[in-house]
């Protein structure tokens, strides 16, 4: 699935600044060029998605909740 299948309007684009990992839950700071957005995701979707401080990423906001796409 592309990004641009993801029905999201507000998608900023930017880099893992820093992840600090739970056992479960993880935050996770995106510096964006509009500054940082902070996003709660699982430690599996940490793993899964193979994440680390300078990776590349699309923050997708939907209300209240921010979603992270690797890119």
């Amino acid at each position: 699935m592309s990004i641009q299948a993801i029905n999201v309007r507000n998608q900023f684009r930017g880099k893992v600044k820093e992840i600090i990992r739970g056992d479960v839950l993880s935050e996770i700071d995106v510096e964006t060029p509009w500054g940082i957005v902070t996003s709660v995701i699982t430690t599996r979707s940490v793993n899964d998605l193979n994440l680390r401080p300078g990776s590349e990423v699309v923050a997708l906001v939907k209300a209240t909740e921010v979603s992270l796409a690797k890119i």
